[in-house]
């Protein structure tokens, strides 16, 4: 098979809990299924969303008209970034972990002047996904971004079909949230929804586009289901986090952010955005999410 956006090639990790693909386009998560055959990972029906679990650099959210401004110098950058579109190039091969690679070429360089490397490494520990994306400054100077992940899960849970789903902050905290206007963070905060850390899942709670905490959510959360399965999420290097679906859709979006979308009527430049990044050459920036599938399998 030809290794083409339009084609792109899926690359598989599997142990004796749990088998997942990779695609190496934006070295997305295709798939995540149990052994006993349950499919974790919302399925891309082009019915209500085709992204699967898309990986955001070099930014989170959107940059006013779609442009970002590095240096004084305007580039077109859609929302998310431009990482989820582009091939990566598959790295290592091990029964139980998967590396793909992205680096700067002139393609990038167009819309985002630096030079870098991207690396997604998808492993297995058990009944425990665990995903790392490592960035790394290949550029003679400074290079700024935002990062995060965007995996959305089935909703509901299988085998919590018919039951209530909560999600729970694992430091019981009731964070305030940000409202988007245009798709820019607005100015206030809004009432949160949580109470003493839990949150009960509806519907309606995405009318308004996604639940966004920019601090105060903490390391770890659980999506369940009422007396049925769990997820754990485990979270390192990533403040800010996101709760997302299409309202009505049978999926939840648990997206942890090293960024944000850009502050409406703060301009532009790259680095006014909440949670830029600022890496020094030479040097590597490091997140990481865990899911454990031991309260679902």
């Amino acid at each position: 098979m030809t290794d083409t956006p339009e084609t792109p090639v899926i690359d598989s990790i599997a142990n004796e809990h749990l088998t997942v693909a990779v695609s190496r386009l934006g070295a997305e998560l295709h798939s995540i299924r149990s052994a006993d055959g349950r499919d974790w990972l919302w399925n891309g029906d082009a019915a209500w969303w085709v992204g699967r679990a898309p990986i955001l650099f070099p930014i989170v959210g959107r940059a006013p008209d779609n442009m970002i401004t590095i240096d004084g110098e305007a580039f077109p950058m859609a929302q998310h970034g431009f990482a989820r579109k582009r091939v990566f190039t598959r790295a290592g091969d091990a029964s139980d972990r998967i590396a793909h690679t992205l680096a700067a070429d002139d393609e990038s360089r167009a819309i985002y002047p630096y030079d870098f490397l991207l690396t997604l490494e998808h492993r297995l520990e058990g009944p425990v996904l665990v995903i790392t994306a490592t960035v790394t400054n290949t550029d003679s100077r400074p290079i700024l971004y935002g990062f995060g992940f965007h995996p959305a899960f089935s909703w509901p849970l299988p085998g919590g079909e018919g039951k209530p789903h909560v999600v729970t902050l694992g430091n019981g905290a009731s964070p305030p949230l940000v409202g988007l206007e245009g798709g820019l963070i607005g100015p206030t905060s809004l009432p949160t929804p949580f109470v003493d850390g839990r949150l009960a899942l509806e519907h309606d709670l995405f009318l308004n586009d996604a639940l966004i905490m920019p601090e105060g959510a903490g390391d770890s959360l659980t999506f369940a289901a009422e007396g049925g399965p769990a997820l754990s999420f485990h979270f390192e290097n990533l403040p800010a986090v996101a709760l997302w679906q299409k309202p009505g859709a049978p999926y939840l979006c648990v997206e942890p952010w090293h960024g944000m979308a850009a502050l409406a009527g703060a301009g532009s430049e790259l680095a006014a955005r909440p949670f830029t990044v600022t890496l020094p050459p030479g040097e590597s920036a490091r997140y990481a999410m865990t899911v454990d599938f031991s309260a679902a399998l």
